[in-house]
């Protein structure tokens, strides 16, 4: 009897051990990274994200790097980025990111432009395992209104463009099928886009009652870093990459985010977290998604993601 009590303690403690040095290891490592390609692309173009999770790894060694497929195959992934209802895009995230073992600590998120609103909404809505930094590169965070590569400020033809779109953007089924009607925002008609928008509307919190819990969960993030690029021809207006857009009622004067409804009445805690010291602006130099992996070293993997 003494001799299995003795064994027993001994293979305990032995137990014991190993959980301390496997924490141990877990905590040194680095914290893992989920990217969120943007329209058209996929989780693994090799020029792409491809590219970029290599980057990645080789500038944060021993990362391990979870690039959202949201689809069955690659095809479908990139199908999905032009089709499917973002709301069930975030909830298929999500399944992901709490299935995968090694995020369980938590993970730092980079969202590459359409992608950058759909992981704040991640962050919004699912806060387990927690988001610790939050990376939008061009992401729309308020929403579009206009043409791509298409001045609507400047140019008739383009602000006769978007007049059209907004036709059959809140429509139920182009709702329902184009995911880029979802996070479109007519700033001359703010009642139907608050009442039709399936997902910008309601993760910018702009609807009554408001949903405490979206402030919560996206006060808890460590840092929410926004990237504008400051020749942005795709994105209309490019402020939004720093959550500014057009003032209500027209589409020409341009609300910064700090003098946005939005900011002042703090639906999402947007203003918790700059008062805080966690919002970070910046700009970097060229169009859409043309990243200087230079830059991307210097200003944000070694600022924010070692």
């Amino acid at each position: 009897m003494k001799v299995f009590i003795v064994l027993s303690v001994l293979i305990a403690l032995s137990k014991s051990q190993l959980i301390s040095e496997n924490d141990i290891e877990y905590q040194d490592s680095p914290v893992p990274i989920v990217l969120w390609h943007g329209m058209g692309d996929s989780c693994c173009n090799p020029i792409s994200m491809g590219s970029i999770k290599k980057f990645l790894e080789q500038s944060v060694p021993g990362v391990y790097v979870h690039s959202l497929k949201i689809g069955n195959n690659v095809l479908e992934n990139m199908e999905n980025s032009f089709t499917m209802n973002v709301n069930d895009q975030v909830t298929m995230a999500c399944n992901q990111i709490s299935s995968d073992a090694t995020l369980k600590g938590g993970y730092n998120a980079i969202g590459f432009s359409q992608g950058g609103q759909f992981l704040r909404a991640v962050a919004q809505r699912c806060p387990h395992p927690p988001m610790k930094n939050l990376v939008s590169f061009g992401g729309q965070h308020q929403g579009v209104y206009g043409f791509p590569r298409c001045p609507a400020e400047s140019l008739k033809v383009c602000d006769y463009v978007r007049r059209i779109l907004n036709e059959g953007a809140y429509t139920e089924w182009v709702q329902e099928h184009l995911v880029q009607a979802q996070y479109w925002q007519d700033p001359l008609d703010e009642e139907t886009y608050r009442a039709k928008s399936l997902f910008l509307a309601d993760i910018n919190n702009e609807r009554e009652p408001r949903n405490q819990t979206y402030k919560d969960n996206l006060s808890k993030l460590e840092n929410m870093v926004l990237v504008m690029f400051s020749q942005d021809g795709m994105v209309q207006p490019k402020e939004s990459e720093w959550f500014g857009f057009y003032k209500p009622g027209q589409a020409k004067e341009l609300l910064k985010l700090q003098e946005t409804d939005l900011y002042k009445e703090d639906w999402i805690g947007m203003k918790a977290i700059d008062q805080q010291g966690k919002l970070h602006l910046l700009e970097t130099v060229g169009d859409h998604l043309q990243i200087d992996l230079n830059w991307f070293k210097k200003n944000i993997v070694d600022k924010f993601l070692v």
